[in-house]
């Protein structure tokens, strides 16, 4: 039968709660278990497609096309396994289940409360396996920290849940906080008992305290917060900072962390296949060279809002054994003025995603200076978009191009929306969404990077490329490289008098894993050694 984790956290939010389920699962993993994960978020959004990216940061999207959390970003990465709708639920999803019910009369006119319905809908979203006899341990991370209002309902469907299926089948980690007082220079546990006791107050009992620290936990310390929490001493595990994320599940390993947890589940502790994954972390501190890249983006001040490319980057850095230093440019503060000494010495430059006109000015400054100076480029979605505005305007001879999301006045619209998304006003699930097909061009930089004709990538956008412009960029010296099956919807576009100028509408670095580098990335990263 299936067994679940849950994991929580204590104290302090930001403790890398999602880090610690994602190193479990692939400890896991190595050990010849099937993981699936799952993120449930306290906050009241149906999903995070809405938020500011500097507020809450990058935005993940599934093959499916749903819009997630960051963390199942990592989840995915460290168990390399595609996610799904149901690998993240709100507070927003949640109630909204359960008011349509209500609305539909499914629960008969009685009274619609926390307990049972809000409770029931959450235990209805947890994992459920297709079959009893698959080895199958679910990971499942609550967001936020004990004690807030908001996690509440999850922690007593936990606690009803545990009941229901065995505390056998159903254990808890809890992430906590032992803090350093640099006055007394020394550690204090008040406030991971705090958070434990805050749990047991709600009829929680956390199996395995995974405390993060600045500095190791002495024995007698663990004896300490073993006695006072009421879990087994080598049930408390210290998860120091490291350099680099790959380093912790093997961090983790060496506290006996999935050995542990084999335990309280009841199920047998094989030993772990980790060989490629030392092998990772192992390029990753003992690169062979540098490079400089310029990320030009409009969500520098939370670097968060671009996680999945700076990932993407470093796997195409452990591949080439190459340390990767990213410079952040705020596109908003890039003028024809300052982009020389601001851009001199980048050996590449990538633009990324986003939405709204504030910096994009910024970025057609850099797709320029990337084009005429001959620097590799690699721009993602709206970085596509940026690069063919630049082109339109600067080669091809249409001074005022611009997209129609970013001057809906513009006489030349190369980038505009599709007519069926036309006329839309609710802008919360109406991009394209999710994995869709391209097919490639012969005889082209993205076919011989992909080494195959037909590729899938994950999309979030709503604007394209305006098909009565693409015979003049074509004429002028852009490839059109990339293509919807149909031929309809252009997916991407590269220069062939460049050394790598590369740009896709796509996300791929949603796709991309630290043992399986995207193409993309691993060509634009070899181009900038070059």
């Amino acid at each position: 039968m299936v067994k679940y984790v849950f994991v929580t956290g204590g104290v302090v939010s930001g403790l890398g709660k999602g880090i610690t389920g994602a190193s479990l699962g692939r400890l896991l993993k190595a050990r010849g278990y099937k993981v699936v994960m799952q993120k449930f978020d306290p906050y009241i959004n149906v999903d995070p497609g809405t938020l500011n990216p500097i507020q809450h940061g990058e935005v993940f999207v599934t093959d499916d096309g749903t819009e997630t959390d960051l963390d199942l970003g990592h989840y995915e990465r460290f168990i390399n396994e595609n996610l799904n709708s149901n690998s993240n639920v709100t507070t927003g999803k949640i109630y909204w289940s359960v008011i349509n019910k209500e609305r539909r009369g499914d629960y008969g006119g009685r009274t619609v409360q926390v307990i049972p319905h809000i409770t029931n809908e959450i235990k209805d979203r947890f994992y459920h396996a297709q079959s009893d006899d698959e080895n199958t341990v679910a990971i499942i991370e609550i967001g936020g920290t004990v004690g807030d209002i908001e996690s509440q309902p999850f922690l007593e469907a936990i606690r009803q849940f545990q009941s229901e299926v065995g505390r056998e089948n159903a254990i808890i980690v809890h992430v906590t906080l032992i803090p350093y007082l640099k006055a007394s220079q020394e550690l204090k546990t008040k406030p991971t008992q705090m958070s434990v006791k805050e749990l047991q107050g709600m009829g929680l009992w956390p199996n395995v305290l995974v405390c993060r620290s600045d500095f190791p936990l002495e024995d007698e310390m663990r004896a300490k917060i073993a006695q006072f929490c009421n879990v087994k001493k080598d049930h408390v595990l210290e998860n120091l900072d490291a350099k680099s994320l790959y380093e912790v599940p093997l961090m983790l390993e060496e506290e006996d962390f999935a050995k542990v947890v084999c335990e309280d589940l009841e199920i047998p502790c094989p030993q772990p296949d980790l060989e490629k994954w030392r092998a990772i972390v192992e390029c990753s501190k003992h690169p062979k060279t540098s490079v400089d890249i310029a990320l030009v983006g409009k969500y520098i001040a939370l670097h968060d809002a671009y996680l999945s490319v700076v990932e993407a980057l470093r796997h195409a850095g452990i591949f080439h054994r190459c340390e990767v230093n990213i410079h952040w440019i705020d596109s908003d503060t890039l003028t024809k003025e300052n982009v020389n000494e601001t851009l001199s010495g980048m050996k590449g430059i990538l633009v990324p995603g986003g939405f709204g006109v504030r910096g994009t000015e910024g970025m057609i400054i850099a797709a320029k200076y990337a084009r005429e100076n001959k620097i590799p480029y690699l721009g993602l979605c709206l970085g596509m978009q940026i690069a063919i505005i630049e082109f339109a305007r600067n080669v091809c001879g249409l001074y005022d191009a611009h997209s129609s999301e970013l001057n809906p006045s513009t006489s030349h619209p190369v980038i505009t929306i599709l007519p069926e998304k036309d006329g839309l006003e609710n802008i919360g699930g109406t991009l394209r969404l999710g994995s869709y097909p391209c097919v490639l061009k012969e005889d082209t930089k993205a076919k011989d990077l992909y080494k195959k004709s037909e590729i899938s990538e994950r999309h979030r956008h709503r604007y394209e490329v305006n098909n009565e412009y693409r015979q003049i960029l074509q004429q002028k010296g852009m490839i059109i490289s990339g293509t919807s099956p149909d031929k309809y919807i252009v997916e991407m576009v590269e220069l062939q008098e460049h050394p790598f100028f590369v740009a896709t509408q796509a996300h791929p670095e949603f796709k991309s894993r630290p043992d399986e580098p995207h193409p993309l990335f691993v060509g634009f990263v070899e181009a900038v050694l070059k």
